[in-house]
Protein backbone atom coordinates (compact mmCIF):
# COMPACT_ATOMS: atom_id res chain seq x y z
CA UNK A 1 0.00 0.00 0.00
CA UNK A 2 1.12 3.59 -1.01
CA UNK A 3 1.82 6.27 1.37
CA UNK A 4 -0.40 8.16 -0.88
CA UNK A 5 -3.30 5.69 -0.53
CA UNK A 6 -2.80 5.72 3.35
CA UNK A 7 -2.98 9.61 3.13
CA UNK A 8 -5.73 9.62 1.53
CA UNK A 9 -7.77 7.15 3.57
CA UNK A 10 -6.71 9.34 6.49
CA UNK A 11 -7.61 12.72 5.07
CA UNK A 12 -11.56 10.60 4.27
CA UNK A 13 -11.51 9.54 7.86
CA UNK A 14 -10.47 13.08 9.32
CA UNK A 15 -13.04 14.84 7.02
CA UNK A 16 -15.49 12.49 8.12
CA UNK A 17 -14.63 13.12 11.76
CA UNK A 18 -14.70 16.89 11.05
CA UNK A 19 -18.53 16.76 9.60
CA UNK A 20 -19.82 14.70 12.48
CA UNK A 21 -18.05 16.98 15.23
CA UNK A 22 -19.53 20.05 13.03
CA UNK A 23 -23.20 18.47 13.29
CA UNK A 24 -22.58 17.55 17.05
CA UNK A 25 -21.57 21.46 17.60
CA UNK A 26 -24.17 22.86 16.11
CA UNK A 27 -26.48 20.92 18.33
CA UNK A 28 -24.97 22.34 21.29
CA UNK A 29 -25.57 25.39 22.64
CA UNK A 30 -23.84 28.23 25.23
CA UNK A 31 -26.00 30.81 27.66
CA UNK A 32 -24.84 34.28 27.92
CA UNK A 33 -25.70 37.04 30.29
CA UNK A 34 -24.56 40.55 30.53
CA UNK A 35 -26.21 43.53 33.04
CA UNK A 36 -25.93 40.95 36.49
CA UNK A 37 -28.48 38.35 34.27
CA UNK A 38 -30.63 41.40 32.66
CA UNK A 39 -30.05 40.16 29.11
CA UNK A 40 -29.13 36.51 28.40
CA UNK A 41 -28.72 34.89 24.89
CA UNK A 42 -28.11 31.43 23.87
CA UNK A 43 -25.88 30.90 20.88
CA UNK A 44 -25.12 27.73 19.08
CA UNK A 45 -22.40 26.14 18.90
CA UNK A 46 -22.14 26.92 14.67
CA UNK A 47 -22.49 30.76 15.79
CA UNK A 48 -26.38 30.92 15.52
CA UNK A 49 -28.53 33.58 18.10
CA UNK A 50 -31.24 31.17 19.19
CA UNK A 51 -32.59 33.12 21.48
CA UNK A 52 -32.53 36.53 23.47
CA UNK A 53 -34.33 36.80 27.49
CA UNK A 54 -34.67 40.13 28.94
CA UNK A 55 -35.66 40.73 32.54
CA UNK A 56 -38.63 43.33 32.09
CA UNK A 57 -37.07 44.90 34.96
CA UNK A 58 -33.90 46.07 32.75
CA UNK A 59 -36.55 47.80 30.09
CA UNK A 60 -36.39 51.17 31.13
CA UNK A 61 -38.17 53.89 27.69
CA UNK A 62 -35.63 56.33 29.51
CA UNK A 63 -32.76 54.71 28.61
CA UNK A 64 -33.40 52.31 25.42
CA UNK A 65 -29.41 52.75 24.41
CA UNK A 66 -28.53 50.90 28.17
CA UNK A 67 -30.37 47.90 26.89
CA UNK A 68 -28.90 47.99 23.43
CA UNK A 69 -25.57 47.72 25.16
CA UNK A 70 -26.61 45.41 27.22
CA UNK A 71 -27.99 42.62 24.36
CA UNK A 72 -24.89 43.22 22.45
CA UNK A 73 -22.86 42.49 24.95
CA UNK A 74 -24.47 39.41 25.97
CA UNK A 75 -24.46 38.53 21.82
CA UNK A 76 -21.00 38.88 21.56
CA UNK A 77 -20.14 36.72 24.87
CA UNK A 78 -22.15 34.01 23.03
CA UNK A 79 -20.75 34.29 19.83
CA UNK A 80 -17.28 34.06 20.99
CA UNK A 81 -18.33 31.22 23.19
CA UNK A 82 -19.23 29.58 20.17
CA UNK A 83 -16.36 29.71 18.20
CA UNK A 84 -14.07 28.70 21.62
CA UNK A 85 -16.47 25.88 21.54
CA UNK A 86 -16.47 24.94 18.10
CA UNK A 87 -12.40 25.37 17.69
CA UNK A 88 -11.89 22.91 20.69
CA UNK A 89 -13.86 19.86 19.81
CA UNK A 90 -12.51 20.70 16.17
CA UNK A 91 -8.84 20.85 17.62
CA UNK A 92 -9.04 17.52 19.04
CA UNK A 93 -10.15 15.70 15.48
CA UNK A 94 -7.30 17.99 13.42
CA UNK A 95 -4.79 17.19 16.39
CA UNK A 96 -1.64 15.73 15.38
CA UNK A 97 -2.38 15.28 11.71
CA UNK A 98 -0.47 18.60 11.33
CA UNK A 99 -3.00 20.67 9.30
CA UNK A 100 -2.07 24.03 8.49
CA UNK A 101 -4.89 27.12 9.13
CA UNK A 102 -7.16 24.43 10.48
CA UNK A 103 -9.15 25.79 13.89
Amino acid sequence: MSSVGKLMRQAQRIQQQMEAVQASIAQKTVETSSGGGAVKVVVSGDGQVKSVRINPDAVNKDDVAFLEDLILSAVNQGLEQAKELSNKEMGAVTQGFGLPGMF
